[in-house]
Protein backbone atom coordinates (compact mmCIF):
# COMPACT_ATOMS: atom_id res chain seq x y z
CA UNK A 1 0.00 0.00 0.00
CA UNK A 2 2.94 2.58 -0.11
CA UNK A 3 2.82 3.21 -3.05
CA UNK A 4 -0.82 4.31 -3.38
CA UNK A 5 -0.50 6.02 -0.18
CA UNK A 6 2.12 8.04 -1.93
CA UNK A 7 -0.75 8.81 -4.74
CA UNK A 8 -3.17 10.06 -2.26
CA UNK A 9 -2.19 13.64 -2.56
CA UNK A 10 -5.44 14.38 -3.72
CA UNK A 11 -8.15 13.59 -6.30
CA UNK A 12 -6.18 14.34 -9.03
CA UNK A 13 -2.45 12.81 -8.30
CA UNK A 14 -1.21 11.37 -11.54
CA UNK A 15 -1.35 7.57 -11.60
CA UNK A 16 2.52 7.88 -12.41
CA UNK A 17 2.93 8.65 -8.89
CA UNK A 18 1.37 5.01 -7.76
CA UNK A 19 4.55 3.41 -8.67
CA UNK A 20 2.50 0.01 -7.83
CA UNK A 21 3.76 -2.86 -9.18
CA UNK A 22 1.49 -5.89 -11.05
CA UNK A 23 -0.12 -7.68 -8.12
CA UNK A 24 -1.22 -11.23 -7.80
CA UNK A 25 -4.47 -11.85 -6.28
CA UNK A 26 -5.97 -15.35 -5.18
CA UNK A 27 -8.02 -16.43 -8.53
CA UNK A 28 -11.27 -16.59 -6.65
CA UNK A 29 -12.89 -13.80 -7.76
CA UNK A 30 -12.72 -12.00 -11.15
CA UNK A 31 -12.22 -8.27 -10.47
CA UNK A 32 -13.93 -5.28 -12.44
CA UNK A 33 -14.75 -1.49 -11.81
CA UNK A 34 -17.00 0.80 -13.00
CA UNK A 35 -15.47 3.89 -15.05
CA UNK A 36 -17.96 6.34 -14.05
CA UNK A 37 -16.98 6.61 -10.60
CA UNK A 38 -13.88 7.62 -11.93
CA UNK A 39 -14.40 10.98 -13.36
CA UNK A 40 -11.53 12.51 -12.66
CA UNK A 41 -9.11 9.62 -13.96
CA UNK A 42 -9.15 9.30 -18.06
CA UNK A 43 -10.33 5.63 -19.13
CA UNK A 44 -6.39 5.03 -19.96
CA UNK A 45 -5.66 5.69 -16.34
CA UNK A 46 -7.79 3.69 -14.71
CA UNK A 47 -7.36 0.49 -16.94
CA UNK A 48 -3.95 0.91 -16.55
CA UNK A 49 -4.31 1.08 -12.80
CA UNK A 50 -6.82 -2.22 -12.77
CA UNK A 51 -4.08 -3.96 -14.54
CA UNK A 52 -1.81 -2.89 -12.20
CA UNK A 53 -4.04 -3.70 -8.85
CA UNK A 54 -4.18 -7.45 -10.61
CA UNK A 55 -8.11 -6.72 -12.04
CA UNK A 56 -9.58 -7.98 -14.94
CA UNK A 57 -11.48 -5.77 -16.00
CA UNK A 58 -13.33 -1.99 -16.24
CA UNK A 59 -16.57 -1.78 -17.53
CA UNK A 60 -19.59 0.20 -18.66
CA UNK A 61 -18.26 0.87 -21.62
CA UNK A 62 -19.25 1.88 -25.32
CA UNK A 63 -17.78 -0.24 -28.35
CA UNK A 64 -15.40 3.44 -29.06
CA UNK A 65 -14.09 2.31 -25.31
CA UNK A 66 -13.56 -1.52 -25.98
CA UNK A 67 -9.50 -0.87 -27.51
CA UNK A 68 -8.84 1.02 -23.99
CA UNK A 69 -9.51 -2.13 -21.91
CA UNK A 70 -7.81 -4.60 -23.93
CA UNK A 71 -4.13 -2.58 -25.11
CA UNK A 72 -4.28 -3.43 -20.99
CA UNK A 73 -4.85 -7.14 -21.13
CA UNK A 74 -8.37 -6.14 -19.90
CA UNK A 75 -12.13 -6.63 -20.94
CA UNK A 76 -15.22 -5.20 -20.52
CA UNK A 77 -16.97 -7.70 -18.18
CA UNK A 78 -20.40 -5.26 -18.56
CA UNK A 79 -20.75 -3.55 -21.37
CA UNK A 80 -23.11 -0.40 -22.12
CA UNK A 81 -26.53 -1.68 -24.00
CA UNK A 82 -29.12 0.73 -25.76
CA UNK A 83 -31.93 2.87 -23.69
CA UNK A 84 -31.23 3.81 -20.36
CA UNK A 85 -32.45 3.02 -16.46
CA UNK A 86 -35.74 4.52 -17.35
CA UNK A 87 -36.62 3.89 -20.49
CA UNK A 88 -36.64 0.11 -21.07
CA UNK A 89 -38.23 -3.08 -21.85
CA UNK A 90 -40.88 -2.62 -19.65
CA UNK A 91 -43.13 -0.74 -22.39
CA UNK A 92 -44.30 -1.85 -25.84
CA UNK A 93 -42.90 0.85 -27.07
CA UNK A 94 -39.50 0.86 -26.61
CA UNK A 95 -39.26 -1.95 -27.64
CA UNK A 96 -38.52 -1.71 -31.58
CA UNK A 97 -36.14 0.88 -30.49
CA UNK A 98 -34.41 -1.10 -27.50
CA UNK A 99 -34.26 -4.58 -29.96
CA UNK A 100 -32.73 -2.39 -32.73
CA UNK A 101 -29.80 -1.76 -30.62
CA UNK A 102 -29.55 -4.84 -29.10
CA UNK A 103 -29.47 -6.25 -32.29
CA UNK A 104 -26.30 -3.65 -33.88
CA UNK A 105 -24.77 -3.96 -29.92
CA UNK A 106 -24.58 -7.84 -28.87
CA UNK A 107 -22.39 -8.92 -32.20
CA UNK A 108 -20.08 -5.74 -31.43
CA UNK A 109 -19.95 -7.24 -27.76
CA UNK A 110 -18.86 -10.51 -28.87
CA UNK A 111 -16.17 -9.41 -31.34
CA UNK A 112 -14.25 -7.95 -28.74
CA UNK A 113 -14.30 -11.08 -26.63
CA UNK A 114 -16.78 -9.48 -24.05
CA UNK A 115 -19.14 -11.69 -21.95
CA UNK A 116 -21.76 -9.60 -21.04
CA UNK A 117 -23.86 -6.36 -21.68
CA UNK A 118 -26.53 -4.20 -19.23
CA UNK A 119 -30.57 -3.97 -19.71
CA UNK A 120 -33.03 -2.14 -17.47
CA UNK A 121 -36.85 -2.62 -16.68
CA UNK A 122 -37.52 1.24 -16.96
CA UNK A 123 -39.55 2.90 -14.61
CA UNK A 124 -43.35 2.03 -13.45
CA UNK A 125 -45.35 4.89 -14.34
CA UNK A 126 -48.03 3.51 -13.13
CA UNK A 127 -47.23 0.30 -14.93
CA UNK A 128 -48.49 -2.42 -12.49
CA UNK A 129 -45.22 -5.18 -11.80
CA UNK A 130 -47.05 -8.49 -13.78
CA UNK A 131 -47.60 -6.05 -16.78
CA UNK A 132 -44.24 -5.18 -16.76
CA UNK A 133 -43.01 -8.29 -16.36
CA UNK A 134 -44.84 -9.42 -19.50
CA UNK A 135 -44.06 -6.85 -21.15
CA UNK A 136 -39.95 -7.19 -20.02
CA UNK A 137 -40.55 -11.01 -21.35
CA UNK A 138 -42.11 -10.12 -24.60
CA UNK A 139 -39.08 -7.95 -25.29
CA UNK A 140 -36.01 -9.52 -24.19
CA UNK A 141 -37.51 -12.83 -25.78
CA UNK A 142 -36.76 -11.74 -29.14
CA UNK A 143 -32.92 -10.58 -28.73
CA UNK A 144 -32.05 -14.22 -26.72
CA UNK A 145 -31.65 -16.00 -29.98
CA UNK A 146 -29.33 -13.26 -31.17
CA UNK A 147 -27.88 -13.62 -27.54
CA UNK A 148 -27.21 -17.47 -27.33
CA UNK A 149 -25.19 -17.63 -31.26
CA UNK A 150 -23.04 -15.08 -29.86
CA UNK A 151 -22.82 -16.46 -26.57
CA UNK A 152 -23.23 -12.88 -25.17
CA UNK A 153 -25.57 -12.71 -21.85
CA UNK A 154 -27.75 -9.99 -21.18
CA UNK A 155 -28.02 -8.93 -17.78
CA UNK A 156 -30.85 -6.72 -16.40
CA UNK A 157 -29.77 -4.85 -13.51
CA UNK A 158 -31.36 -4.35 -9.83
CA UNK A 159 -31.30 -1.23 -8.58
CA UNK A 160 -32.93 0.15 -5.74
CA UNK A 161 -36.18 2.42 -5.78
CA UNK A 162 -36.15 3.90 -2.51
CA UNK A 163 -33.14 5.91 -2.70
CA UNK A 164 -31.30 6.32 -5.90
CA UNK A 165 -33.91 5.25 -8.76
CA UNK A 166 -37.15 6.30 -7.58
CA UNK A 167 -40.09 4.18 -9.69
CA UNK A 168 -38.03 1.62 -11.48
CA UNK A 169 -39.61 -1.29 -11.62
CA UNK A 170 -36.68 -4.22 -11.20
CA UNK A 171 -36.26 -4.11 -7.68
CA UNK A 172 -36.31 -6.62 -6.09
CA UNK A 173 -34.60 -10.08 -6.49
CA UNK A 174 -38.01 -12.05 -6.50
CA UNK A 175 -39.17 -9.88 -9.52
CA UNK A 176 -36.01 -9.93 -11.75
CA UNK A 177 -35.74 -13.80 -10.93
CA UNK A 178 -39.55 -14.14 -12.29
CA UNK A 179 -38.74 -12.29 -15.33
CA UNK A 180 -35.72 -14.68 -15.65
CA UNK A 181 -38.16 -17.89 -15.50
CA UNK A 182 -40.11 -16.36 -18.27
CA UNK A 183 -37.46 -15.87 -20.35
CA UNK A 184 -35.93 -19.21 -20.02
CA UNK A 185 -32.84 -18.82 -21.49
CA UNK A 186 -28.85 -18.62 -20.19
CA UNK A 187 -27.99 -15.76 -21.88
CA UNK A 188 -30.51 -13.59 -19.58
CA UNK A 189 -29.22 -13.21 -16.06
CA UNK A 190 -29.60 -10.14 -13.18
CA UNK A 191 -26.93 -7.64 -12.81
CA UNK A 192 -27.11 -8.08 -8.58
CA UNK A 193 -26.23 -5.00 -7.19
CA UNK A 194 -25.19 -5.69 -3.26
CA UNK A 195 -25.71 -2.08 -2.59
CA UNK A 196 -29.02 -1.35 -4.13
CA UNK A 197 -30.79 -4.50 -2.75
CA UNK A 198 -29.41 -3.96 0.64
CA UNK A 199 -31.35 -0.72 0.42
CA UNK A 200 -34.09 -2.65 -0.73
CA UNK A 201 -34.43 -6.19 1.13
CA UNK A 202 -31.06 -6.80 3.03
CA UNK A 203 -30.90 -10.22 3.72
CA UNK A 204 -28.23 -10.30 1.32
CA UNK A 205 -26.18 -13.74 1.67
CA UNK A 206 -29.15 -15.61 1.90
CA UNK A 207 -30.77 -14.73 -1.57
CA UNK A 208 -26.78 -14.74 -3.11
CA UNK A 209 -27.54 -18.14 -2.03
CA UNK A 210 -30.78 -18.81 -2.72
CA UNK A 211 -31.07 -17.23 -6.19
CA UNK A 212 -27.52 -17.53 -7.52
CA UNK A 213 -28.33 -19.67 -10.87
CA UNK A 214 -30.10 -16.36 -12.04
CA UNK A 215 -27.24 -14.01 -11.43
CA UNK A 216 -24.72 -13.17 -13.85
CA UNK A 217 -23.03 -10.31 -12.03
CA UNK A 218 -22.51 -8.40 -9.21
CA UNK A 219 -21.77 -4.76 -8.58
CA UNK A 220 -20.75 -3.62 -4.76
CA UNK A 221 -20.87 -0.15 -2.82
CA UNK A 222 -21.19 0.50 0.78
CA UNK A 223 -24.23 1.90 2.34
CA UNK A 224 -25.21 3.99 3.03
CA UNK A 225 -23.38 6.54 0.94
CA UNK A 226 -22.60 4.46 -1.82
CA UNK A 227 -18.80 5.25 -1.18
CA UNK A 228 -15.92 2.98 0.20
CA UNK A 229 -16.59 -0.96 1.33
CA UNK A 230 -14.79 -0.51 4.51
CA UNK A 231 -15.69 -0.11 8.24
CA UNK A 232 -17.82 3.00 8.00
CA UNK A 233 -20.78 0.93 5.87
CA UNK A 234 -23.10 -1.56 7.27
CA UNK A 235 -22.17 -4.40 4.57
CA UNK A 236 -19.74 -7.76 5.50
CA UNK A 237 -18.05 -7.41 1.84
CA UNK A 238 -15.85 -10.61 3.07
CA UNK A 239 -18.45 -12.49 3.97
CA UNK A 240 -20.74 -11.65 1.11
CA UNK A 241 -17.97 -12.42 -1.78
CA UNK A 242 -16.91 -15.94 0.04
CA UNK A 243 -20.97 -16.58 -0.46
CA UNK A 244 -20.50 -15.80 -3.65
CA UNK A 245 -17.45 -18.13 -4.57
CA UNK A 246 -19.21 -20.69 -2.34
CA UNK A 247 -22.07 -20.74 -5.03
CA UNK A 248 -19.68 -21.55 -7.78
CA UNK A 249 -19.76 -17.99 -9.31
CA UNK A 250 -17.08 -17.77 -12.16
CA UNK A 251 -18.09 -14.46 -13.61
CA UNK A 252 -17.22 -11.36 -12.28
CA UNK A 253 -18.00 -8.75 -9.43
CA UNK A 254 -17.34 -5.13 -9.77
CA UNK A 255 -16.53 -2.16 -7.58
CA UNK A 256 -18.50 0.34 -8.39
CA UNK A 257 -18.79 2.99 -5.50
CA UNK A 258 -18.05 6.55 -5.18
CA UNK A 259 -14.66 7.32 -3.71
CA UNK A 260 -14.73 9.82 -1.09
CA UNK A 261 -10.57 9.53 -0.75
CA UNK A 262 -7.82 8.72 -3.36
CA UNK A 263 -9.74 7.29 -5.95
CA UNK A 264 -7.01 5.02 -6.81
CA UNK A 265 -6.36 3.77 -2.91
CA UNK A 266 -9.78 3.16 -2.43
CA UNK A 267 -10.26 1.05 -5.46
CA UNK A 268 -6.94 -1.06 -4.66
CA UNK A 269 -8.09 -1.62 -0.77
CA UNK A 270 -11.78 -2.08 -2.39
CA UNK A 271 -9.88 -5.11 -4.51
CA UNK A 272 -8.28 -6.57 -1.64
CA UNK A 273 -11.58 -6.72 0.70
CA UNK A 274 -13.06 -8.12 -2.08
CA UNK A 275 -10.42 -11.13 -2.94
CA UNK A 276 -11.51 -13.64 -0.94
Amino acid sequence: MAGVAAASVGAGASLEAAEIAPQKLKGNVHHSVCKWCYPDLSLEELAQAAAQFGMHSVELLNPDQYAVVKKHGLVCAMANGPGGITKGFNRIEHHAELIEGFERMIPQVADAGFPNIICFSGNRKGLDDETGLENCAIGLKKIMSLAEKHQVTVCMELLNSKVNHKDYQCDHTSWGVDLAKRIGSERFKLLYDIYHMQIMEGDVIRNIRTYHEYIGHYHTGGNPGRNEIDETQELNYPAICQAIVDTGFKGYVAQEFIPKRHPLGSLYEAVRTCDV
